[in-house]
């Protein structure tokens, strides 16, 4: 049991037309370093990590749990997927729901990796958790992630203010699969 709850981890890779979505390995790490120290990734995100914080404390293989998807180009990490239980979630409509994220790489960005890679993992998801809802929060002053918000079927929830900023919280509705 994982905090997806009765979901086999890792899954098999997920393979779209140009990605592989897989579990994090250890030639991921400088990646996930440059990903989490990235000021340009986590402008909406409260800002970077010091990048030699990252390199002391990053265990071998980062980002290697129940839920996380390393995106991968021609061999090579480009972002990282997050699909876990939204739990202490300052939004009652998000708690005990699945919770997507995703952080890309800047030279990934504009090419439409962020949209093929989260629509194979809710599609995964789907296959997995049929009639499982998922939610997304993002601020509102990110129009890339808003847009993607959209493109992925998620609809607003409501907007609230967190972290010094304007926040918008949306829901995919649970898809179910025929009998």
């Amino acid at each position: 049991m994982t905090e997806l709850g009765p979901v086999a981890w890792p899954p098999e890779p997920i393979r779209t037309e140009r990605l592989t979505l897989r579990a994090s390995e250890a030639r991921d790490r400088p990646a996930f370093i440059e990903l989490l120290a990235s000021p340009e990734v986590h402008t909406y995100l409260g800002g970077p990590r010091p990048r030699d914080e990252l390199e002391r404390e990053m265990p071998g293989v980062p980002g290697r749990w129940p839920g996380s998807f390393v995106v991968d180009l021609d061999g090579a990490m480009i972002g990282q997927i997050l699909l876990r239980r939204a739990t202490g979630h300052r939004r009652p409509a998000a708690e005990g729901k699945a919770d997507l994220g995703y952080l890309f790489l800047p030279r990934a960005w504009g090419c439409g990796y962020a949209a093929e890679a989260c629509g194979a993992v809710l599609g995964w998801f789907d296959g997995v958790l049929p009639g499982e809802p998922v939610v997304l929060t993002t601020q509102t002053a990110n129009a890339g992630s808003m847009r993607l918000a959209a493109k992925l079927g998620f609809t607003e929830v409501e907007r609230f203010q967190a972290w010094g900023a304007e926040q918008w919280l949306g829901l995919r509705s649970p898809v179910t699969l025929p009998v």
